[in-house]
């Protein structure tokens, strides 16, 4: 019998499927040496830097608000950042500090989202914007990406989606779950075509800092006619490894981020007083542990690559991030049931497709965020579980 509050939801509330999430956590809490090869958290701790500078400021007492936008100091060295990493042009009213990029992105959803209006969104992808989008009463519109372009977006997919309805698009580069970096001339292209069809950007720019050897980001806010149409996010918990700290930004043009405020104060009032004053620090303070953990990033990569070919499994290079998006179909399981069974008997826990928006996915992601001898292990328990299988089908 289901609960009259239930009954009583409003329509917006559309059911995600978080359910096989929540199966394979279970399955996991029951055993023994699992490997978590699924969640998008770095297995880095934060910088011993930043952590002292959170206990600094609760030992300067700074346990109270902040104005909605963020600390002042913050937004001026977010504004400093994207200058000197990626050329882009803000001022410091012209950023809202938030509680990670999840709040930005509700938050950009709150204030250019009606009824009825079409989102196109990177695909597979982070289903959160799917998520902001229907509570908004929009209608989320995927673009596909293909394993034969590494999953970067192609203008051509983007274009012929395009309505008259369409207010949006998200355009995540890196992506999550794909790794794929979209390159400076497909960006390009894809800023003609905003400006052709008069329709908004989201540029998602959370993983901008991972890039491998051979790829190149460019930010869209920098491009001619860009700005004004454009809103970048990015973020702490990747770069720094401080997911749980919740700061993440928006950057775009002063009268909109104005009208923003208040909505802004709404959903949370401030970020976190002491994770401001961590993230200040992040941006401010010595990069070199930061880049070290970039280098084992990339030496990961370059395992796995290496590891899933000669298991007879095929993927998208990832240009970025710290995801592999592989393809199972080899095996002759769908990703689903891939997952289950490799995580009930081999302890080795990745995600299938299907939580990233592809129903009945051959795809899964793998996550490179434990160290490398654990990566190594891992693979040999999915070899065997290949193996095991392709016997038992045989």
């Amino acid at each position: 019998m289901t609960s009259l509050l239930l009954q009583r939801t409003a329509p917006r509330i559309v059911e995600e499927d978080g359910s096989f999430r929540t199966k394979m956590l279970d399955i996991a809490s029951g055993l023994d040496n699992v490997i978590a090869l699924g969640r998008g958290d770095p297995d880095f701790h934060t910088p011993a830097h930043i952590v002292e500078a959170a206990k600094a400021a609760l030992d300067d007492n700074q346990h109270h608000y902040t104005g909605p936008t963020g600390l002042p100091p913050l937004r001026q060295a977010i504004c400093d950042n994207l200058k000197a990493e990626y050329g882009l042009d803000y001022n410091a009213d012209e950023i809202i500090v938030t509680a990670g990029v999840q709040e930005s992105i509700m938050l950009c959803m709150l204030g250019l989202v009606q009824e009825g209006d079409e989102v196109l969104i990177t695909s597979p992808r982070f289903t959160t914007y799917d998520t902001a989008v229907h509570l908004c009463g929009g209608v989320p519109v995927p673009v596909p990406t293909f394993q034969k372009d590494d999953f970067a977006l192609d203008v051509d997919e983007i274009e012929k989606r395009i309505t008259d309805k369409t207010r949006m698009f998200v355009m995540v580069s890196p992506n999550n779950p794909t790794g794929a970096v979209t390159p400076p001339d497909v960006i390009r292209k894809i800023a003609d075509l905003a400006i052709k069809h008069d329709i908004l950007i989201i540029a998602d720019e959370i993983y901008a800092k991972l890039i491998y050897p051979g790829h190149k980001h460019l930010s869209l806010a920098t491009l001619p006619g860009m700005k004004e149409r454009t809103i970048t996010l990015n973020g702490f918990s990747k770069t720094y490894a401080m997911t749980g700290w919740r700061v993440g930004y928006m950057a775009a043009p002063a009268d909109f981020v104005e009208k923003l405020t208040e909505p802004r104060h709404t959903l949370s009032i401030n970020t976190c007083t002491v994770s401001q004053h961590a993230a200040l620090a992040a941006l401010t303070g010595p990069q070199d542990e930061m880049e070290a953990t970039f280098r084992d990033y990339a030496a990961r990569r370059d395992y796995l690559m290496e590891a899933l070919s000669a298991a007879g499994l095929s993927y998208g290079a990832p240009g970025g991030a710290f995801y592999i998006y592989t393809n199972i179909s080899s095996t002759g399981m769908k990703a689903k049931p891939f997952c289950e069974n490799l995580l009930r008997e081999t302890g080795v826990m990745v995600f299938p497709g299907d939580m990233f928006g592809e129903p009945d996915s051959d795809f899964i992601r793998i996550s490179y965020l434990q160290p490398l001898p654990v990566i190594q292990e891992a693979m040999q328990r999915i070899q065997g579980f290949i193996t095991a299988n392709k016997k038992a089908i045989a």
